[in-house]
């Protein structure tokens, strides 16, 4: 083997490392997916086999209970548990057919048939008399309502059958069919878990999978504002329809909407979105360990005093802090009166941008960032404040017994550590600047404004703002959609090749 190779050719750095990852990744995200499927098949298969297996092999009661729900508690005596189940099956068949309406739009088997978004366009009437158009956004949502309220009947359905088919294997064995009061007592005490978390899910199904699904549903549509309004009628401006992909292609090959040239905007964004959130990440990072190391220096005087002052920043409202950094320097802020009072410039100074034509964006770029240490540095210096005190001792004693400098302990021993247990807090934290509205929203703006068309994204704009301007300010549902679809493939992404590359997922009971 040749032994010219130098370590930097052994060692692959970390872009080389990083990109390996995201291949790797991607291959086991397709082995992922494929063995997804077969799972799911199987499972389906092992569902269908236990299904007609249960009705084979079943009672008359657990027979009858694929039918009518609650028939095979009421054939073991479990009469309270079967008229709950009863009156749900009741309830769900009243629902369906019935299709109870809010405001005019139904739920049931017509909303199911309202998610092809072909709704009533509205007009005239014989009389003259206006007609409003459907509203598609009613539409979309009562059909999702109804999905989650049919599986959620179907779920029950399955727990009905299952726990007939289980009194039945209880009478087999000599046993007597467990009553509702014992039931009530196991979930009180071994199925307590199934209690508690049951409200929980069904409340992360109201207020999270539904809206979730329903922002991503906005992404294959036409609900667009602009559009809606250039309805050939006004009533019908609560009409859109699918569309399938045609807002991906359109935000990739440079749509423009109300004068506003969005897709150009999108990969330099992008680009912004990750410079901010690798400069935010590591300054604040190494920032707080190199603050901490000096705090915690032996010898050093008042600790506590600096430590307070730094914990300042973390105390104050984080929005009050960027408002007054914006005031300070902005272009009739104190900053820039005082400089020009002394005679140092002629005319105020864009730190932030001002949201104008003209201003330096690079400057603004790099006084976010600079701001953003103020307000993140602290929070790295608590922490790792208490990751060096739990440093072993032994550690630094035996490299000072065989002559290690302290910069070399510094590197050896301090980062290592540090990182090892911080690598989590490192990922979660680019992540989040990712999604860091607060702070370019507050400082910036998302400006100074782009020169050379008509942009709804600044120079400092993230992907976040962009979305928070693409929706609430220009009403763009769908390509906001599509960009908070895009933001999400990207930051999880990222987690995952970056987290399952990191010493701390490999060697998690373990430091070396």
């Amino acid at each position: 083997m040749d032994n010219s190779i130098n370590a930097s050719e052994k060692k692959p750095n970390i872009f080389q490392r990083f990109g390996r990852g995201f291949v790797q990744f991607w291959k086991d995200f397709g082995h992922g997916f494929v063995n997804f499927f077969k799972k799911l098949g199987s499972g389906f298969k092992n569902f269908f086999v236990n299904f007609g297996k249960r009705f084979a092999d079943g009672s008359i009661g657990t027979k009858l209970s694929h039918f009518i729900m609650g028939a095979g508690s009421f054939y073991h005596k479990q009469y309270i548990k079967g008229a709950i189940f009863l009156i749900l099956q009741v309830l769900f068949i009243l629902f369906m057919v019935m299709c109870p309406t809010v405001n005019g739009t139904p739920y049931g088997w017509k909303a199911l048939g309202n998610l092809a978004l072909k709704g009533n366009p509205g007009g005239y009437d014989d009389m003259g008399r206006l007609i409003e158009a459907d509203d598609s956004t009613l539409f979309l949502l009562f059909g999702l309502v109804t999905i989650a309220i049919i599986i959620l009947f179907i779920i029950v359905y399955l727990v009905n059958i299952a726990s007939s088919y289980k009194a039945d294997q209880d009478e087999k064995s000599g046993k007597k069919p467990t009553s509702f009061k014992e039931d009530w007592g196991n979930l009180l005490d071994s199925r307590f878990h199934i209690l508690m978390l049951t409200p929980t899910c069904i409340a992360a199904l109201v207020f999270t999978v539904i809206p979730t699904i329903f922002m991503i549903s906005m992404a294959f549509s036409t609900y667009n504002i602009v559009d809606m309004n250039d309805a050939t009628e006004p009533y019908m401006k609560n009409l859109f329809h699918w569309n399938g992909l045609t807002n991906f292609i359109d935000l990739f090959k440079g749509k423009t909407t109300l004068g506003h040239e969005i897709g150009a905007r999108f990969f330099p964004v992008l680009g912004w979105t990750f410079i901010w959130a690798f400069f935010a990440t590591t300054t604040c990072y190494f920032g707080g360990i190199l603050l901490a190391l000096l705090i915690n220096k032996k010898g050093l005087q008042f600790k506590k005093v600096f430590r307070t002052i730094f914990i300042l920043t973390i105390a104050i409202p984080q929005f009050i802090s960027l408002l007054a950094m914006r005031n300070l320097l902005n272009g009739n802020g104190p900053v820039n009166q005082i400089l020009m009072n002394f005679g140092w410039i002629s005319k105020p100074i864009g730190f932030l941008g001002n949201n104008t034509v003209g201003d330096n964006p690079y400057l603004a770029k790099v006084m976010v960032i600079i701001i953003n240490m103020w307000l993140g540095v602290p929070y790295t210096m608590l922490m790792t404040s208490g990751i060096l005190m739990n440093i072993p001792t032994d550690l630094y004693e035996a490299a000072r017994v065989d002559g290690t400098s302290p910069i070399k302990m510094l590197f050896k021993i301090t980062f290592p550590y540090v990182f090892f247990v911080t690598m989590p807090y490192l990922i979660s934290s680019f992540v989040g600047n990712i999604n860091s509205f607060n702070t370019i929203f507050l400082l910036t703006g998302g400006g100074p404004s782009v020169v050379g068309g008509t942009y709804v994204a600044g120079e400092t704009d993230l992907l976040v703002t962009w979305l928070y301007k693409l929706t609430i300010d220009n009403g763009e549902y769908n390509t906001g959609a599509v960009v908070g679809i895009l933001t999400f493939i990207i930051t999880a992404t990222i987690t995952l090749i970056a987290y399952r590359n990191s010493k701390s997922y490999k060697e998690e009971d373990t430091f070396q």
